[in-house]
């Protein structure tokens, strides 16, 4: 890993305290929180998005705006719910950038690159069955791909772990004919885990 902060981070505590102190990326200078995560840090299942929009900077946690509730939904139509204080039913969250980029565009490759460490040390720490994967900015960070249509709903691996593309809730807002696809990657998400 390139920063010797995440690699040292042996605990989420460390973790949150290494990313609150990391003053290299722009994107913290604009921002009014670290986003670091929401959820059960014992959970099954991993989520992984792109960054924090203006509600989630506003409140500190991610995907709490209309994205968010419908995340929400989908993965509680499945019985897994961020709110869960059983493992076996968690999730829990996280985002590539725990900071709202400007205007919420999306993060390049060397701004991904940057907080990749953070990325793959908290994946670690977390150590979950498996890791979701929503839109392209955490396919690009944890698989080096792009072309979320494309890979969504194949079964791929990150870091050891069984890992799954799904489209973010945000692109099925404002494509609703999507959400078939995303109900068969939630169907094949809890077969996995019953398996």
């Amino acid at each position: 890993m390139r920063f010797s902060p995440y690699a040292r981070a042996a605990t989420l505590d460390e973790l949150r305290e290494a990313v609150s102190g990391f003053e290299l990326c722009e994107f913290k200078r604009g921002a009014k929180n670290t986003v670091f995560s929401d959820g059960n840090a014992a959970a099954r299942v991993m989520i992984v998005g792109e960054a924090p929009g203006r509600e989630e900077d506003i409140e500190g946690r991610p995907f709490v705006g209309r994205a968010g509730q419908l995340l929400d939904r989908m993965f509680e139509a499945i019985g897994l719910s961020r709110t869960s204080p059983d493992a076996e039913s968690a999730v829990y969250i996280t985002n590539v950038s725990p900071w709202r980029p400007p205007s919420n565009r999306t993060p390049d490759a060397a701004e991904i690159g940057m907080l990749l460490p953070f990325v793959q040390r908290h994946i670690e720490l977390i150590d979950p069955e498996v890791v979701v994967m929503v839109g392209n900015t955490p396919c690009q960070a944890l698989l080096g791909q792009t072309g979320i249509t494309r890979l969504r709903g194949n079964w791929t691996q990150v870091l050891g772990k069984p890992a799954l593309p799904m489209f973010h809730p945000a692109y099925l807002l404002r494509n609703p004919a999507a959400k078939r696809e995303a109900w068969a990657d939630l169907l094949a998400l809890k077969a996995r885990l019953k398996s």
